[in-house]
């Protein structure tokens, strides 16, 4: 994809230049939290991939629910600045695709009679705080709507090209996209409406409304792609959009449950299959059109 040459987004904050110290109580409920993130014995790393956010299958829990179990209470994490956050490409590159998200969004919200309010992005290294707790790069991407900020490590994506086989600038600007989508879900209602079914309807049936609505994000990331490519000057490549499709296929539940060795269990499933996440963001690109990503209107087996 072609992107140097257009805005860059005023709603980043890079954090690099950061670093987190400190025994706080929150920084304790990160660490149990990223527990989570390891198999029997610490042997195998799962790669959890949380706005842009892949479940954590192994123990059937909704990654974007993990954040509330860090605690609030004790001493806040201590912040130093210890350099000045890199003004590189990556930088770059994040803030113009960023940006490239407001636009599109801007226009198609205008269109339907509405305002978008653009969500914030932090890019930071290793750990930063977030509200509640800490953020940990092993968690991955991740967006929050309490504050409406998206998180992310950008050495994400070199675990996303190492371990996964999703390599390309624009299976980056997947991840991203899928990760505003989740902010247009927030500001559509489809989020809170999903979080406040918690406790309400069984385990099975809350992991079912996760997926479509992640699968209804990567349907956005593919409305994205359709709009970035008509509304700016030679934005796609060729390849592009296999590449953004091999990203989406690499982190499907079924496909990161056998690459762990473990046994395909669909009612585990938070983020649909390889096929489902692949087609959802297809469907999205070749449409452009968001009467077509209604994942909460159909049935479950026609996802």
């Amino acid at each position: 994809m072609k992107w140097k040459g257009r805005r860059r987004s005023s709603h980043v904050e890079d954090r690099r230049g950061q670093q987190v110290t400190g025994s706080s109580s929150s920084r304790a409920g990160a660490g149990l939290l990223l527990g989570l993130f390891m198999r029997a014995g610490g042997k195998t790393k799962i790669l959890i991939v949380v706005g842009a956010l892949v479940a954590i299958f192994v123990f059937k829990i909704n990654p974007q629910t993990l954040l509330q179990f860090a605690s609030s209470g004790g001493s806040a994490p201590q912040v130093s600045q210890v350099s000045e956050a890199p003004n590189d490409e990556m930088r770059a590159y994040l803030e113009t695709i960023k940006a490239d998200n407001e636009d599109v969004w801007a226009k198609i919200f205008q269109a339907d009679g509405k305002v978008y309010k653009p969500s914030k992005m932090v890019i930071y290294h290793d750990k930063t705080p977030i509200p509640g707790g800490l953020a940990d790069s092993r968690m991955g991407p991740f967006y929050m709507p309490a504050n409406e900020t998206i998180y992310i490590d950008p050495h994400f994506f070199n675990e996303l090209s190492s371990k996964f086989g999703a390599q390309g600038d624009f299976a980056q600007a997947y991840v991203v996209a899928h990760e505003v989508g989740h902010h247009v879900q927030n500001l559509l209602g489809y989020s809170d409406y999903v979080h406040q079914q918690r406790g309400k309807v069984s385990e099975v049936e809350y992991n079912k409304l996760s997926v479509r609505l992640e699968l209804q994000a990567d349907f956005l990331a593919g409305v994205f792609a359709h709009h970035a490519d008509r509304q700016f000057k030679e934005f796609l490549e060729q390849g592009d959009i296999s590449e953004a499709m091999q990203c989406a296929h690499a982190i499907g539940d079924d496909t990161l449950q056998k690459s762990a060795g473990n046994k395909v269990v669909p009612d585990s499933f938070t983020h649909g299959t390889s096929e489902q996440r692949a087609r959802w963001f297809e469907l999205g690109y070749k449409t452009g059109d968001l009467e077509y990503g209604d994942t909460f209107s159909i049935g479950y087996s026609q996802l």
